[in-house]
């Protein structure tokens, strides 16, 4: 990283905090508290490292408040609230210095039918493909080979990362950031099969509509409805690799992540939180504030609140009972086995008369 800050520099950064020490070196670099040298700033996120800062080497150490410890020569702590929020504010302030905003403007390279909307502050880069009717809004951004489908619209100041696909008709809102490979618009997966055995497409004449402050990490798909829409809701994020089918409807501030299959028409309310690799069948509804555990499978629906793993899923207590049940399956079957031996040579024993002595 191209980037060199004094303690007071991060102080200022984070914005809150207590600096104690003094940083001879300055940050030039982040690292973990057991790989960390001079130069680096580390922090303590989580006390399962606590053993980690005495030995740390970094310039610069953010800690919790309450933490026991001290720097030592030429080291110092920023002694705060939370470690984690105030790294995430460092970090945006090296991701601006690192990936400036583009320059507005039209990339000679880019194709922009003469009905597009583009905003004249808006950024179009080499080789991107804006359609008849397709809107591009103020501050935002289409780096590289994006495409926008006719009639596609995208909001403010959203950020469309290389080889993003929007196709026809679907609708970006506002700060929206979607990494490279996204595909916003692909045909709905549906089929019906005929008296042939033959599989005839149904046509998804629907669209897809994302909403203000959503995140969609690289390669995530969310396919256009049958029919009406799909949709993606305020602030949701969703992680890499992750399938989201026709007519799916997913609430606000819903967390999903890698390599989750969302099928078709199923609802997740607000503040829904899922784990990596689930899968969710079809026409369900997950009730606000639930969480799923990762490669759960999840195939009926779910109140409110509910805590869930393990395929099919159930309550997440439950489910820590039988996966630690399951590791004593051996020894339990091992101990039937003895039983059936043991009550085998007591049934064989009295099944034997007792043998009369000589002269009885």
């Amino acid at each position: 990283m191209l980037i060199a800050y004094s303690v007071e520099d991060i102080h200022r950064l984070v914005g809150e905090g207590r600096v104690e020490g003094t940083a001879v070196k300055p940050v030039s670099s982040i690292a973990a508290l057991s790989k960390a040298k001079p130069g680096d700033l580390a922090f303590l996120g989580n006390l399962k490292y606590k053993a980690d800062v005495p030995g740390c080497r970094a310039s610069v150490i953010l800690v919790p408040e309450d933490y026991d410890g001290h720097p030592t020569e030429g080291q110092a702590f920023i002694r705060l609230p939370k470690p984690s929020h105030a790294l995430a504010r460092i970090c945006r302030e090296v991701e601006r210095m690192l990936w400036p905003k583009p320059e507005p403007g039209i990339h000679p390279s880019a194709v922009v039918q003469p009905d597009a909307q583009v905003d004249a502050t808006a950024h179009v880069g080499p080789l991107c493909v804006v359609e008849a009717g397709a809107q591009v809004g103020p501050g935002a951004v289409l780096q590289a080979q994006v495409y926008l489908g006719r009639g596609s619209r995208v909001g403010q100041d959203s950020w469309l990362m290389p080889q993003v696909t929007v196709m026809e008709y679907c609708v970006i809102g506002r700060r929206v950031r979607l990494l490279s490979g996204v595909v916003i618009g692909g045909d709905g997966f549906g089929y019906d099969t005929n008296s042939q055995g033959v599989h005839e497409k149904v046509p998804q004449i629907g669209r897809v509509i994302i909403e203000d402050d959503v995140e969609l990490g690289a390669n995530v798909t969310v396919d256009r409805a049958r029919f009406n829409e799909t949709r993606v809701g305020e602030g949701t994020k969703v992680d890499n690799l992750t399938q989201i089918a026709h007519n799916v409807v997913i609430g606000k501030n819903c967390l999903v992540a890698a390599l989750v299959g969302l099928s078709g028409s199923t609802t997740l309310e607000d503040s829904v939180i899922i784990g990596g690799q689930a899968g969710l069948a079809g026409h369900i509804r997950i009730g606000k504030g639930s969480q799923i555990g990762g490669q759960s499978g999840v195939i009926h629906d779910l109140p409110p609140e509910s805590r869930v793993r393990d395929s099919p899923s159930m309550p997440y207590l439950v489910a820590q009972k039988v996966h630690i049940l399951k590791s004593r399956l051996p020894e339990l079957f091992k101990r039937v086995a003895t039983l059936e031996e043991t009550a085998a040579q007591l049934g064989a024993a009295e099944a034997t008369p007792p043998r009369r002595k000589k002269g009885e």
